[in-house]
């Protein structure tokens, strides 16, 4: 046991989410490479493993994080450079926090779109044309490459699953992780040629790259935060304590990557009793001004599930 605890690094990772004008944003830091914020787990240092990335998080950004929940422990071998290169295996334990989008305090850190990183994650304009383009055809050659019958059916079936059949107007949006295994399986990231050592480029538009596996963590708190959307309030903590149903109905869009039907929605946060009107209003360009609302805390203690529906991402055609 001690031997294997002298071979492994513990690896404390965060993705730290943010909606700004409609757009989901995530915070990526320069370390040898564009990565999200981490840094190595110190037992002498700190106290627990969430204490210790909030230290690595403030370090490198200057953010003092509020909302934070532990994601998923990532271990799979070789995920790391360091371990390829003969080092020691990198165990990352990952979180999410939600957050506002301030100003970071070093050079080496800055806020990026979250869809330039899993492009086919984002149908708010349809059906994604690099979907049709570049992806499906792809995946179906992969499919047909098996020169076992029963492997090339297993194949296409996660096919069906994760991007549904040829040419569907809609999609589990949950299925983040599950999408970005498979374009990783069948070499279709830039991360899957740079670990098998392939001397070609991943096809055009998909995707900015991430040092070490950053990207399946990525989709990885993408799915989860899309899943939690269904029962618990996780929205409100990237919305200002004020806001108009239009406000928030565009960050649940920015976050599920689909456009809502504005009555639908309504009516749904309005059975829901999740916000209350503030008895005020604010004028949002040349529109009539709009009522302002709050959530409503209390429903917290009121019911075991609090939340919208589960996102199924919509061609809007």
């Amino acid at each position: 046991m001690s031997q294997r605890s002298e071979q492994t690094i513990i690896n404390l990772t965060a993705v730290i989410v943010a909606v700004t004008e409609e757009q989901p944003r995530v915070l990526i830091v320069e370390q040898e490479g564009a990565g999200l914020p981490n840094g190595p787990f110190d037992p002498a240092q700190h106290d627990s493993l969430e204490s210790g990335l909030r230290q690595w998080v403030e370090a490198q950004t200057g953010l003092d994080l509020y909302y934070v929940e532990q994601l998923y422990t990532f271990g799979n071998r070789n995920r790391d450079p360091i371990e390829i290169r003969g080092g020691p295996r990198v165990v990352s334990v990952a979180y999410m926090a939600l957050t506002h989008e301030d100003n970071v305090d070093t050079d080496n850190a800055e806020w990026r779109d979250w869809y330039s990183f899993l492009p086919w994650e984002d149908w708010r304009s349809g059906r994604p044309a690099l979907l049709d383009e570049t992806i499906r055809p792809a995946l179906d050659r992969w499919a047909r490459q098996s020169k076992n019958e029963t492997r090339r059916r297993q194949r296409q079936d996660r096919i069906h699953v994760t991007f549904g059949p040829e040419a569907a107007n809609q999609v589990d949006a949950v299925l983040t992780l599950e999408r970005y295994e498979l374009l990783y399986e069948a070499d279709l990231v830039a991360e899957a040629l740079r670990d098998h050592r392939a001397e070609e480029e991943a096809p055009a538009g998909m995707g900015v790259h991430l040092v070490s596996d950053h990207r399946r963590i990525l989709a990885s708190a993408l799915g989860r935060l899309r899943g939690k959307l269904a029962y618990r309030p996780v929205v409100f903590e990237l919305l200002p304590g004020e806001f108009t149903l239009l406000q928030l109905q565009r960050v649940v869009e920015a976050l599920s990557g689909a456009k809502l039907h504005k009555q639908n929605f309504r009516r749904l946060v309005t059975n829901a009793d999740l916000v209350e009107p503030i008895g005020r209003t604010v004028r949002i360009g040349k529109g009539r001004p709009a009522e302002l609302f709050r959530f409503r805390r209390e429903v917290l203690g009121e019911t075991l599930t609090v939340g919208l529906s589960r996102p199924i991402m919509r061609d809007t055609e």
